[in-house]
């Protein structure tokens, strides 16, 4: 039996984060948690704090020399980062 309401759960959870202005912060945190799928686990073991702020990425590393690193693959990281959150998310990443 079909109705003509009816909605998958994923097309109900995209409702839902419409709905309640939700899915831009949706988006934020999928984006910082595949930070370590992007950069690869020995730079985010150096990574100390992470967070989005007025869609530019804040990353704090302890290590200097990876974040000279970082700082050559910008662009990369954050096209990388928005193709893993499904919008864009990031204009910009400020490493600290």
């Amino acid at each position: 039996m079909n109705r003509t309401n009816d909605k998958t759960l994923k097309e109900a959870m995209a409702q839902l984060l419409k709905v309640y202005r939700l899915k831009g912060k949706f988006d934020e945190t999928n984006a910082v948690t595949s930070w370590q799928e992007v950069v690869g686990v020995a730079v985010a073991n150096r990574t100390k704090e992470i967070f989005i702020r007025d869609k530019k990425l804040f990353v704090r590393i302890e290590s200097s020399v990876i974040k000279n690193q970082l700082m050559m693959m910008r662009a990369q990281i954050i096209e990388n980062l928005n193709q893993k959150a499904g919008d864009v998310v990031l204009n910009d990443i400020v490493f600290l």
